[in-house]
């Protein structure tokens, strides 16, 4: 019949380590046997008296009925232990040698274990080889009984065998709290029925909660979950404000106590299940903590409890596990925290420091001087898989600046709080909403860490605390830690924006709102000649809001400092700076077909302008639309192969002309705005439009220097209003005023095309070559005091010359499209003004 050999480590104070053979694990008999041999050549290694470790390695043999498990070790540690269950007969003689060889190397051992060690329990008095038959195991039916429990326990891996030479952490008991759901939820009914019933018994309620329970780990489970369920805190009680309870059953009856009836109950009822338990005392970073505080000639104010669990020692707080206290309104908060149960001392050191080093249960242990510069984490921190870089501890700045460091494993979202030093730790919101209202430092978070640079304004001491919560989380952000950050000189720095939306740069959820991807590496940037342009890339076609902030600049400026394009797969903001200074940029994103979804903040970056500013009167239009030049909204339109791709166009001579196609036919209209100064014609008339075939072409003269918005417009559905496709920045550096276009009338229409005169300002007195195509006219004539009609040439084009006359008349273009001598006007010059009619005028 085949056996599985599983192998379990004890350590001890020597240098060498015991091993079996693969002829002395398994004899045919289906034993497993240790030569006497090996134990006499450990005996007489001269090493032995050197204070290092020897390992001693215990088999279990399991076979295909049953897999039966060592008793539970007595509280001791290192002594020497080995039981070895097994089906087959082992002769007397055998069983015999090895209890002697045990005995031997156990008394050995026991005068070199450090006496820290030695006094974990008083039961450490020593363990046996022994072969046991399988009948005289059924002769004992309690002892099976409780074997059975403990393999039973193995098997369904809930307390699973530490790997060789580490210790056993909660997670080798229990994967997950999960597991123990169908027992938290009887121990919670059957202790609401109990507390209806008024027993207050502490050995009846411990079997009631503990009925159905399989195993030592259930059974403290219960117990556990017992007292955070049925005890509160007693804030009146810690505060002097009411006499604190004693006795069990003057706890349980109210319902409440402070730390030590918490233990001691823990205690009183792990004791009637057999489970041994020890009340520790010591200091914990709990209320009534204060920061800075040294600790090292106050006596302890918090008890807690350790418990013996397969041999090894586990830590747990049923106080903290219970729910918080708000000292704010000295009441207790009633929340189940579940990372005080079986606390990996590792996590447990940085909230907790026992009088006695040795229940720190760590391989090296700390000082009470460490424990008080610790950065002080809550559960939160540890159960969000949050990881500190830096500061270990609480931090003097560096010229004025300190830097903490977090990293995750799970996109998290931070926020943080910096207030100027209290002495109470425990002290303020333990959630905060998304925002935050702090302007003295910079919170940066990448794909797997958080950065947060703090500049304190002023000489002191301030406390820090941190906030997060999961990616796409809608609740609050939680308190996950606190330190303290001392600056004994302040860097002189500029105001910088408040912040209230989490963190600088990209947010870390930015690419499920499509943003992949920015042109700016860096959350802080250096802005040159008083212009700034952020190109984000996106995955998908957005629609963008921005927002520009400096704690000079009001509102009605701020808009006039934002020019956005969006296109297909980017955002493009253009940004100018009046002001000196830093300025947040902060951008909102939503998707561009999905009207009815609200803008998210996407990105927000700090901008530095020390250099030269942008003048008040260089700032762009403040009527400008949220889609500049050519975009998605033009492009679903039909309006393509646009002359210019950037919303942006500079001229220095004061016109340019902008062309594009109108694929699906579209009724246009343009929209030229700016104050001007000396403008004596409305801007409209400084527009001109020609459209032939799907070719329009959009010809401008600008009348003075400036800067221009040109908007156009369709109208998409036929009798609807016309809709905003795009705006033009028109930026003009010529100081030279140029004259107007003609004044264009409904009959100029698709196809016609004006080729001279192109002004719209004629010279008086003078005479003017008039050139133009219009299509389906049968007749086209200039009126001024008579009538001039035109000639068509070979390119179908009318042609002919005018005469201007004197300024008080104007020039009408007219044309005759049937057969009535009926003309519609096409368009209107007008005259310059003689100068001797001026000066009479004057």
């Amino acid at each position: 019949m085949s056996a599985k050999v599983a192998l379990q480590k004890f350590s001890f104070p020597f240098a060498s380590s015991v091993s079996l053979s693969s002829q002395d694990k398994v004899t045919q008999g289906g034993c497993v046997l240790v030569k006497d041999t090996e134990f006499l050549k450990l005996k007489e290694n001269p090493i032995l008296g050197e204070q290092n470790h020897i390992t001693v390695v215990q088999a279990l043999v399991e076979n295909e009925d049953q897999a039966l498990e060592s008793t539970n070790p007595p509280d001791g540690g290192d002594t020497v232990a080995a039981q070895c269950f097994v089906r087959a007969q082992v002769s007397q003689i055998d069983v015999v040698a090895r209890q002697s060889i045990a005995e031997n190397l156990r008394v050995e051992v026991e005068d070199q274990r450090p006496a820290a060690k030695r006094q974990l329990s008083s039961e450490s008095a020593a363990k046996s080889i022994t072969a046991v038959k399988k009948s005289a195991l059924r002769k004992e039916p309690n002892e099976l009984r409780h074997l059975n429990q403990k393999a039973q326990l193995g098997q369904r891996g809930e307390l699973n065998a530490a790997l060789p030479g580490q210790r056993k952490c909660s997670k080798d008991l229990f994967k997950s709290s999960e597991v123990f759901h169908r027992l938290d939820s009887h121990v919670i009914r059957t202790g609401a029925e109990l507390k209806q019933k008024c027993v207050y018994d502490v050995k009846t309620i411990v079997q009631s909660i503990t009925q159905g329970a399989r195993n030592e780990l259930e059974q403290l489970r219960a117990i556990w979950v017992w007292l955070c369920n049925n005890i509160e805190y007693d804030v009146g009680g810690f505060l002097g404000h009411s006499e604190k309870l004693s006795s069990s059953e003057e706890v349980i009856a109210a319902g409440r106590g402070v730390c030590c009836s918490y233990s001691n109950l823990c205690t009183e009822m792990c004791r009637e299940v057999g489970i041994e338990c020890q009340e520790v005392t010591g200091h914990s970073k709990g209320i009534g903590y204060r920061q800075g505080q040294s600790l090292k000639h106050i006596k302890s104010d918090h008890l807690w409890n350790a418990v013996l669990l397969g041999g090894e020692w586990f830590l747990l707080d049923a106080c903290w596990g219970a729910g918080q206290v708000d000292m704010q309104h000295e009441s207790f908060v009633k929340r189940f925290d579940d990372f005080y149960f079986l606390t990996d001392p590792e996590e447990f050191i940085d909230s907790h420091f026992p009088d006695e080093e040795k229940w720190q249960l760590l391989d090296k242990p700390i000082s009470i001087e460490e424990f008080e510069q610790r950065v002080f984490k809550t559960s939160a921190f540890f159960t969000m898989g949050l990881r500190l870089i830096s500061p270990l501890h609480h931090i003097i700045t560096d010229d004025g600046e300190a830097t903490v460091s977090l990293g995750f494993s799970r996109p998290t979202t931070f926020t943080y709080e910096i207030t100027r030093h209290q002495d109470l730790l425990h002290c303020g919101a333990l959630e905060r909403k998304d925002s935050t209202t702090s302007s003295f430092g910079l919170l940066t978070v990448s794909h797997r860490s958080m950065k947060l640079q703090l500049l304190p304004p002023e000489s002191d001491t301030y406390d820090v605390k941190l906030f997060a919560r999961f990616e796409n989380a809608t609740t609050p952000l939680v308190w996950v830690c606190s330190f303290t950050v001392e600056c004994p000189n302040p860097r002189a720095t500029e105001d910088i924006p408040e912040n209230p939306f989490l963190s600088w740069g990209l947010q870390p959820f930015a690419g499920s709102l499509g943003v992949v991807g920015s042109s700016q590496n860096s959350e802080i940037a250096e802005v040159e000649d008083g212009v700034f342009d952020l190109v984000l890339k996106t995955s998908r076609p957005l629609i963008v809001l921005c927002e520009l902030v400096h704690p000079q600049m009001e509102s009605d400026i701020a808009r006039c400092c934002l020019a956005t394009q969006i296109q297909p797969d980017s955002l493009t903001c253009h940004i100018l700076c009046p002001f000196h200074g830093f300025y947040r940029l902060s951008l909102f994103v939503r998707d561009f077909e999905k009207t009815d979804v609200k803008f998210q903040n996407a990105v927000n970056y700090l901008l530095h302008c020390k250099g030269k500013v942008v003048g008040l009167e260089e700032l762009f239009p403040p009527d400008l639309g949220s889609a500049c030049g050519p975009g998605t909204r033009t492009a679903k339109a039909g309006l393509s192969r646009f002359s210019h791709n950037s919303a942006m166009i500079s001229t220095q001579q004061g016109k340019c002309n902008i062309t594009f196609y109108n694929q699906q036919d579209f009724e246009l209209h343009y929209v030229l705005s700016k104050k001007c100064k000396n403008s004596t014609f409305p801007l409209s008339r400084y527009i001109f439009c020609t459209y032939t075939d799907r070719k329009v072409t959009v010809s401008l003269s600008l009348p003075e220097a400036g800067v221009y918005r040109l908007g156009i417009y369709a109208r998409i559905t036929s009798g609807g209003d016309f809709s905003l496709m795009c705006d033009f920045i028109l930026r003009n550096n010529s100081p030279q005023t140029r004259p107007p276009f003609p004044c264009v009338y409904s009959a100029w229409g698709k196809g016609c095309v004006l080729f001279e005169p192109r002004v719209g300002l004629l010279e008086p007195l003078s005479w003017v070559l008039f050139r133009v195509r219009v299509p389906g006219a049968l007749r086209v004539s200039v009126v001024v005091e008579g009538r001039t009609d035109l000639k068509l040439n070979k390119s179908r084009v009318w042609e002919g010359e005018v005469f201007s006359g004197s300024s008080l008349q104007q020039l009408k273009l007219t044309a005759s499209f049937g057969e009535t001598s009926e003309m519609s006007v096409l368009m209107i010059f007008d005259v310059k003004q003689l100068e001797n009619e001026g000066a009479h005028k004057d």
